[in-house]
């Protein structure tokens, strides 16, 4: 098995893993009420749930 001779130093580490980036989250507008969301995900707007642009409960942020 491969055993490194010397320490690899920082800056070569960082350079191989520059590739490794978070991506952006895909967001969607909802067609009901124009807001933005995460897609397959719930959102709420103005208290009322809502899931693909239907809404799903209301006053679900009230108590």
């Amino acid at each position: 098995m491969a055993h490194p001779k010397r320490r690899q130093s920082k800056t070569r580490r960082d350079k191989r893993r520059t590739h490794y980036k978070a991506a952006l989250p895909n967001v969607a507008v909802c067609p009901a009420t124009g807001e933005y969301h995460l897609w397959h995900r719930a959102y709420t707007i103005e208290g009322d749930l809502y899931y693909r642009g239907k809404k799903i409960v209301e006053g679900f942020g009230k108590i």
